[in-house]
């Protein structure tokens, strides 16, 4: 008996705790990090609520985890631009990566990529994809929210 108690107990102790990710002021950064952040919550099963600001490496998160464990609220914006190399190394001066903008554009699902396609490619500015029927289109509303 006392060994089934400390082996329940240990499964509680190793198991990771389920928990969702809320993305509410996220303006992205470094795609390498996003992804590798993005990977473990797809492994762990977590749900990802989309209740704000989620521009730039941040919405990497639509092509890693599936989009079955991701939901929006009202609140949600999506926004998507070109990538650029860190401006610490340019001069301050916003440099265009065509090849990371192509790395982008692959991790994005199609439903993603007809959207930017749709709205004129990714561009150095900021195209937003606010809460409504295409962001619904791509991303399940919250029903806690709805």
């Amino acid at each position: 008996m006392l060994r089934l108690a400390c082996v329940l107990l240990a499964s509680l102790i190793i198991t990771p705790a389920m928990a969702d990710m809320r993305i509410t002021r996220d303006f992205g950064g470094y795609v390498e990090e996003y992804k590798a952040r993005y990977e473990r919550v797809r492994r762990t099963g977590e749900r990802v609520i989309i209740d704000g600001i989620c521009n730039s490496a941040c919405t990497l998160v639509l092509g890693i985890v599936p989009l079955q464990r991701i939901c929006v609220t009202p609140r949600a914006s999506l926004g998507f631009h070109q990538a650029y190399f860190d401006k610490r190394w340019t001069a301050g001066v916003k440099v265009t990566s065509i090849s990371g903008t192509a790395q982008l554009m692959s991790v994005y699902p199609n439903s993603v990529k007809r959207w930017i396609a749709r709205n004129g490619g990714l561009t150095p500015k900021m195209k937003k994809l606010r809460n409504g029927p295409d962001l619904w289109a791509i991303v399940n509303p919250c029903p806690d929210f709805f």
